[in-house]
Order: structure tokens, then sequence, then C-alpha cells
């Protein structure tokens, strides 16, 4: 059951958002991405605030992910990829990013906290932050 209200056309859009942002970090990965795109909606906290839709998390900016800013954000979604979106849609949530609202990929070790938020773990290349529990009850 979806934790998040959508469609198929938003659906597709979150399976590009976590092909953009993670395809070489495998469907773990790119689960990962859907996790902390899920988590901003779902949020209404911090710097994501008034964010209701998937369309709104992807597109937003400033504070939102870097492949629509950036340009590599181009890619269709694949069949594989509408997949695994559907799954974090539904819920599916994979520490370290099971309540995190931030990830980048640094050059060095992951820094203990970002943007006040603490360091939650890496996987492969991403490092993630999530908030307190005080700051976003939501996506606890």
């Amino acid at each position: 059951m979806a934790v998040i209200k959508t469609n198929s056309e938003q659906t597709r859009l979150l399976a590009r958002l976590m092909r953009a942002e993670a395809e070489g970090e495998g469907n773990l990965g790119m689960l990962m991405v859907g996790n902390v795109g899920v988590n901003r909606i779902l949020g209404n906290c911090l710097d994501f605030n008034n964010i209701r839709s998937i369309q709104d998390m992807v597109f937003q900016s400033p504070g939102g992910f870097e492949a629509p800013q950036k340009g590599y954000f181009y890619q269709k979604a694949r069949d594989s990829d509408i997949r695994l979106a559907q799954r974090a849609i539904n819920g599916e949530r994979y520490w370290p990013a099971s309540n995190a609202l931030w990830f980048f990929r640094p050059t060095a070790e992951c820094p203990a906290t970002w943007y006040n938020q603490e360091n939650t773990g890496r996987f492969k290349a991403h490092c993630f932050f999530s908030p307190t529990s005080a700051d976003c009850p939501n996506v606890y």
C-alpha cells in the first residue's frame, strides 16, 4: 500500500530520478534514493515544507536533487526502474536511508553531520543523513 499519493506518471518520474542519481549503485542504491525522496514528501519539515508530490520533490529548487538541476536527468524510466520506484512508494525502507532526507557523494570519508543532520551511514559512494525525530517526526 502506498505511503504517498501518486499516479503512474509520477511513479515514472521517481523512477527516472532514482536512475539518474544512483544507477551505478545498483538496485539497492536506487531504492535508497527513492527512500530519501519519499521521506522528503512525508516529512513536511526543514527544507521540505510544502513538498506534497513526487513532482514537487523532484523539481525542488533550491535544495533539491542534483540530477534535475545539473542536466543528467534525461534517461527514461525502464520497467525495472518503475518497479523499484513502486517499492519505495509502497514504503520499503533500507538503512542507512530509512529516515534520511539528504545524501551526497563525498570525495573522502562521510562527515559526522551535514546541514545539522546526523550521518546514518554510507552505501557504496553515498553518505546518508537523517534529521532527529523531534525535527521531522513524519519520517520516523
